[in-house]
């Protein structure tokens, strides 16, 4: 597969989380409330934040990826379990029939930036007693697209059992000290993050509030920064131009869980998921926009090292000066 690591093959990944099939508008902007825009392009990608991060943990390379998910019985459902199983993720599908499968509609402009409704359908069956056995599994990756009490039982599943939990906390909202309790690695974006600190202060000070080991947040186009047992690292976004941001939190996600799964610590594991965001915001699609872990090391190979100054200015936005 290309990984940078050595894989550890006994080890295995479960991602629990949504499957939508990705309805997608391109246009030249994205619309302002009742606002019609004419779009110039229109195609279906599998999709869902589950999904893509399962998608993206594959094909890092290294531990076996699983997933957890519920669909309906109708033709929304195919091309998702197919773009998986492409992927070699291993599936455990719920079927519900009497649900749709989960969608998404999604609009892409020019720029590259995107607006998205999600109609979960299925995902919302998704149900604490379809968990399969943890035997096996060193990481649980979990995001907010289906029920939080699923969320929650299959968290506090994983605690008793000594599997690592790590929450993608998308979409925004504000999240029970319970749960936040469970998880071992929190990852957010800048407005996720001000959701779950309840804090509008600095990237540093919102971090500080969060009584989570390890909280990581993604900055866009600038990079990231992590708080990680008290100690602040941060990493500079690799220079491309985007096509489509669609998914590129999820192959973050993804990615940077696939990379502590093999041992990397975590400046090596978010430089990894860095690289990998990246290159998924320069195709369209969500899961066909995730590269390949030898992409990625070919990125990495290319890339000039951060500079002290690039560094010191993404630590002053952060509020690390």
């Amino acid at each position: 597969m290309g990984a940078i690591y050595a894989p550890k093959e006994d080890l295995m990944i479960l991602v629990v989380g949504s499957a939508n099939l990705d309805f997608v508008v391109r246009a030249s902007h994205i619309p302002s409330p009742g606002e019609t825009v004419m779009g110039h392009g229109f195609q279906t990608f599998p999709g869902g934040k589950g999904a893509n991060q399962a998608v993206a943990c594959a094909r890092a390379g290294g531990a076996k990826t699983h997933m957890l998910a519920a669909m309906g019985a109708d033709a929304f459902a195919p091309p998702i379990e197919a773009s998986l199983r492409e992927a070699q993720v291993a599936l455990h599908v719920v079927r519900v029939p009497e649900q749709a499968t989960g969608t998404a509609f999604i609009c892409v402009s020019d720029e590259g930036e995107n607006a998205i409704t999600v109609a979960p359908g299925a995902n919302n069956a998704l149900e604490p007693h379809h968990l399969p056995p943890l035997q096996g599994f060193s990481h649980l990756l979990l995001q907010l697209e289906t029920p939080l009490p699923t969320v929650t039982a299959c968290a506090r599943a994983a605690r008793a059992q000594g599997v690592s939990v790590v929450l993608n906390a998308a979409p925004a909202q504000v999240l029970p000290q319970e749960l936040l309790a469970l998880v071992d690695i929190l990852v957010v974006n800048e407005g996720e993050l001000a959701s779950v600190s309840g804090h509008n202060g600095s990237i540093a000070q919102c971090l500080e509030r969060i009584a989570v080991p390890t909280v990581v947040v993604t900055l866009g186009h600038r990079g990231c920064c992590a708080r990680h047992h008290g100690e602040f690292l941060v990493q500079k976004a690799f220079e491309i131009t985007p096509v489509d941001t669609t998914a590129a939190g999820d192959t973050f996600c993804g990615t940077l869980v696939a990379a502590l799964s093999q041992g990397a610590d975590l400046s090596q594991s978010l430089r990894l998921a860095s690289a990998a965001g990246a290159l998924a915001c320069t195709r369209p699609g969500a899961q066909s926009s995730i590269p390949q872990a030898a992409e990625v090391a070919s990125l990495l190979a290319m890339a000039a090292p951060t500079s002290d100054t690039e560094r010191a200015a993404l630590r002053q936005f952060c509020g690390l000066a």
